[in-house]
């Protein structure tokens, strides 16, 4: 008996001893950075944000290993009374203990918040960055060529020149170093954009057989066309439906995108212009995005539901009234236009 009980106690030190091992061998791998990156990008503390939201936070955007050793650490260290709202920079190469110093160092000061609207060219984009004192639209045009798909794998077969990277610019709302450089600006708005490209979509992109880069030609289109929310989805799946049959998708927006100008009705001499990106002369797709669209937007090209509508027309209040006929489609044309 006393064998037995001997025996069962050796196991259980054993069992308490590779727990205690394994415990510690969790705590020390998840207090390493994530990975060797040190790119920095701003992370903004809302007011009223406790020490396991941040922890969260820091979790889902890939910038920690674990949420729950950040928090214990916070909570070690009372960060929580001394955390302040603002804008901090962090990377996937700092640690955890080092991003608890920056917290207790306070939000960085001399940033600038810029707000990119869905649907800005991105000539459009440049200029609000200029205007704001954010270096010079020569140096972007000049910045924009040094990015290539060696970086970022979704940059395949986009076409070279002027505002190359037209429809990857992620609009969203920005926090700037006044000292930032063009070339940062523009990678933090590349890198925002990768986020975007999460399994699932890729998942929806391979059942549609769809590359990334006619996913945003795409998104693009139903960006410029489709002022109401409701109406995306709807003009996606219309898309869709012109490019199977193999009809000319007819798109007013990129007509527009040509003559760098939102004519609210075109002439017939704007349908004649000689361009792969007149829609209403050549098939298929434009040669390339013609703005930066949303999630809004780049989500309808993927979830859309079919429709039995071929047409569409834009109202004077933003919305569009659909046909499925060219004759019920003239009737919408003569009544809102």
């Amino acid at each position: 008996m006393n064998l037995f009980r001997k025996k069962n106690n050796k196991i259980l030190v054993l069992i308490l001893l590779v727990a205690a091992l394994t415990s510690i061998s969790w705590w020390i791998s998840n207090l390493r950075p994530v990975s060797a990156s040190q790119e920095k990008a701003p992370f903004v503390i809302e007011q009223g944000t406790s020490a396991k939201q941040l922890a969260k936070q820091l979790e889902s955007s890939g910038l920690i290993r674990e949420d729950s050793i950040f928090t214990l650490l916070c909570r070690i260290k009372g960060v929580e009374a001394k955390l302040k709202a603002g804008i901090y920079y962090f990377s996937p190469s700092m640690t955890p203990e080092q991003m608890i110093e920056k917290l207790l160092q306070g939000p960085e000061k001399d940033e600038k918040k810029i707000t990119i609207p869905e649907g800005y060219h991105t000539s459009q984009i440049i200029d609000v960055l200029v205007k704001n004192g954010f270096g010079t639209r020569e140096r972007f045009n000049a910045e924009m060529q040094s990015f290539t798909s060696a970086q970022y794998s979704f940059l395949n077969d986009i076409p070279n020149g002027e505002n190359r990277l037209e429809g990857f610019l992620f609009p969203d709302t920005y926090y700037f170093s006044v000292e930032e450089g063009e070339h940062s600006i523009i990678n933090r708005m590349l890198q925002r954009f990768s986020v975007e490209l999460t399994t699932e979509v890729r998942t929806r992109l391979a059942e549609k057989n769809l590359s990334v880069f006619q996913w945003v030609t795409m998104g693009s289109l139903v960006e410029r066309e489709a002022a109401k929310s409701e109406d995306r989805p709807v003009i996606a799946a219309i898309f869709e439906k012109r490019l199977q049959i193999g009809m000319p998708l007819q798109s007013c927006a990129t007509i527009q995108y040509l003559l760098k100008e939102n004519k609210r009705v075109l002439s017939l001499k704007d349908l004649e212009i000689d361009s792969p990106y007149n829609t209403y002369k050549h098939t298929g797709l434009p040669p390339g995005p013609i703005a930066n669209p949303g999630r809004a937007s780049l989500q309808a090209v993927l979830d859309h539901e079919k429709t039995e509508y071929l047409y569409f027309v834009a109202k004077s209040d933003g919305s569009h009234a659909f046909a499925k006929t060219n004759e019920e489609h003239m009737q919408n044309i003569r009544k809102y236009q």
